[in-house]
């Protein structure tokens, strides 16, 4: 298969026109940057007025002509302006309004299958290792998993003003749709109905003073994602991947979906790396998008043992490659948090 050139797409994005210029955007210079991934391509768009309707359509036709190229897989058109046609409407309050939570990490997945639940976990454990405060939300709703991962089980507690104790485990304070139902009820909920749960373990739960909430993501760039970002301004996604070509196409539309919500990606880590699935495709897409890269997890039958039992693997086993790993990727999610604020700030009021 021929490899895709930046020229290449120049080329086929000339046949964008301006509607108002009458000139094509790459001779305007409105192509300002052009990713490319394997198939994944990333363009952003310049313009050199404030916002104008012209604008979008010619995102869309950039969009809809990209997709058309052969060996194109995903395209994210990206636009911007030199000014913004309005000021901007007052920021919408958030679900953790009155709570003392600095942090909230979304760790998530272009798709089912990457572990992405043991990261969470992991993560979890490993920054309280370092003395943080730190809180575990499964909002797999359709498939919760943390309670069985940290060892719980049972419904929660409720304090005298109705709010919801989370159960904790190992230092972690969580909430799971699994402590409410019993064992084997599978959940059948519409899209309203989950983000009103994503609300309630947000508003009503009784998460006392943290500085990290990580908030163990469904697979996917559904209706889950969209809420969370409605509901409380996010620090930031880490974005689980396997090494293999499958789930890189798949992160890359996370990647994507982040980019929509307006949610940094603190880094991407690469999960079950090893010879079976192979190794690198996480770091070579974390380069591609300009986003950290937290680090590749070894796959090892240890973190299927650990997740079995109930103890995260960086408790019960902290010297094993796994466990160094997800510290290290914890050492890097923090240092990108610096990076994004210049310091640890909360976000939350």
């Amino acid at each position: 298969m021929t490899e895709l050139t930046e020229t290449q797409l120049r080329t086929a994005l000339s046949a964008v026109h301006d509607p108002d210029r009458k000139k094509d955007v790459v001779s305007l210079g409105y192509v300002k940057d052009i990713t490319l991934c394997g198939g994944a391509v990333k363009v952003v768009l310049q313009l050199d007025t404030p916002p104008r309707p012209a604008g979008e359509a010619m995102r869309r036709e950039a969009m809809e002509l990209l997709a058309g190229i052969k060996g194109v897989e995903t395209a994210t058109v990206e636009l911007r302006a030199m000014a913004p046609e309005a000021s901007p409407p007052e920021e919408a309050p958030s679900a953790l309004a009155g709570q003392d939570i600095k942090q909230v990490i979304a760790v998530t997945s272009g798709k089912g299958g990457v572990g992405k639940s043991t990261c969470a976990v992991n993560l979890a454990a490993a920054l309280t290792a370092r003395g943080f405060k730190v809180g575990l939300m499964d909002a797999d709703i359709y498939g919760p998993n943390i309670p069985v991962m940290m060892g719980l089980e049972g419904k929660p507690e409720m304090t005298a003003q109705k709010k919801i104790v989370p159960k904790e485990a190992h230092g972690i304070k969580t909430i799971s749709i699994g402590y409410l139902l019993e064992d084997g009820t599978p959940v059948m909920w519409r899209g309203p109905m989950l983000h009103k749960a994503l609300e309630q373990f947000l508003k009503d739960v009784d998460w006392g003073p943290l500085d990290y909430l990580l908030v163990d993501m469904p697979p996917g760039t559904g209706d889950a994602q969209i809420s969370l970002a409605q509901l409380v301004p996010l620090t930031g996604a880490v974005v689980v991947t396997m090494p293999q070509e499958v789930s890189l196409t798949d992160v890359r539309r996370a990647i994507g979906m982040c980019q929509q919500v307006k949610c940094d990606v603190l880094g991407v880590l690469e999960n079950m790396s090893g010879d079976v699935f192979g190794s690198g495709g996480g770091a070579q897409t974390a380069e591609a998008f300009a986003v950290p890269f937290l680090g590749s997890v070894p796959l090892a039958p240890e973190l299927r043992l650990a997740g079995d039992a109930g103890v995260p693997e960086v408790i019960q086993n902290p010297e094993s490659s796994s466990s160094k790993a997800f510290s290290n990727a914890a050492d890097g999610l923090l240092e990108s948090i610096s990076k994004r604020e210049s310091l640890i700030l909360p976000v939350l009021q």
